[in-house]
């Protein structure tokens, strides 16, 4: 006989989830919100299946920040094969061209990944989720089809070698929003002057979760298999977590009811102009305000309703 459907309740936060290999990440999504029985989640930022890492899962109210995720800085920890190449820039298509690799040592290594601090223009590849028009540039590659992309200005923060044998090089880096790592590692193995696809990545951050720990499958399966729902809820990081570089404003009571009807209100001392995290009495997120010239605060997104 097939167990009942677990009842769906509403669930509020953010959880750091250690995506596994080989699943997507919407099957990833799926399986955690089971676990969860939340009735609302979102992840922030895909991971192909044949990259592992940090999924930020956003549950209820808290996937009011998947927008902000989406569009922060990440971190890998990249490996690429060099001397060959795919169509798709990574192992999930057979090798399509070989190339000879030059000799290499440590410090011509690190100096020629130095080059690529910054910013920089980058083309995005074939096999990527952008749109020409209205279809997915993947699935114009898979028909062996493609077209002139336009570069994008992406930001390298950090970049270090952290291993190379047998013609594999692993690396970490930190990079903004848009940066295409398979594209990456194919113009770093081109500046070597050779060929190169990405053979293993894992994402180590997303900020401004850097240094948090994450939790994976077998972690959640076995707290959930001793009962242990309130341990399950308690991995679970706040909403304003993710907006731990704003500042913050607290509230009246009265301010309270104001802000939440849309009101711009009055804060306990006067708020300092630009985005802010607002608080009421008793240290409740109630979401984000704009700091007004007056010292007030009008309601930008709110996170809890009357």
């Amino acid at each position: 006989m097939s167990k009942p459907p677990r009842k769906q309740r509403d669930v509020d936060g953010i959880l750091l989830f250690d995506k596994p290999l080989g699943i997507s990440s919407n099957a990833a999504l799926q399986q955690v919100r089971h676990l969860f029985a939340a009735k609302k989640a979102g992840h922030a930022g895909s991971l192909d299946p044949l990259a592992s890492g940090l999924l930020p899962i956003c549950f209820g109210q808290a996937t009011k920040v998947c927008g902000r995720l989406l569009n922060s800085s990440k971190s890998y920890l990249v490996t690429v094969q060099l001397g060959a190449t795919t169509p798709s820039l990574d192992s999930e298509t057979p090798v399509s061209e070989t190339s000879a690799v030059p000799a290499l040592g440590d410090v011509e290594i690190d100096t020629l990944l130095a080059t690529f601090l910054g910013e920089q223009e980058q083309v995005p590849p074939m096999h990527s989720a952008l749109k020409h028009q209205g279809e997915r540039l993947y699935d114009m590659a898979r028909r062996g089809e493609s077209i002139e992309r336009a570069a994008r200005r992406i930001v390298i923060d950090r970049i270090h070698r952290t291993d190379y044998v047998d013609h594999r090089l692993s690396f970490e880096v930190r990079c903004s929003k848009g940066t295409y790592v398979r594209s990456l590692a194919a113009d770093i193995a081109a500046k070597i002057g050779t060929l190169g696809y990405v053979s293993a990545l894992r994402r180590l951050a997303v900020d401004p979760f850097d240094g948090r720990p994450m939790y994976d499958m077998d972690r959640l399966d076995t707290l959930l298999a001793e009962g242990m729902m309130p341990a399950l809820d308690a991995l679970l990081l706040p909403a304003d977590a993710a907006f731990a570089d704003l500042g913050d404003t607290h509230l009246g009571a009265m301010s309270e009811q104001g802000l939440l009807k849309g009101q711009i209100v009055s804060a306990l001392t006067p708020a300092p102009s630009g985005q802010l995290r607002a608080y009421a009495p008793g240290g409740r997120f109630l979401g984000l305000v704009e700091g007004q010239a007056d010292g007030r605060v009008k309601p930008m997104r709110l996170f809890v309703g009357l």
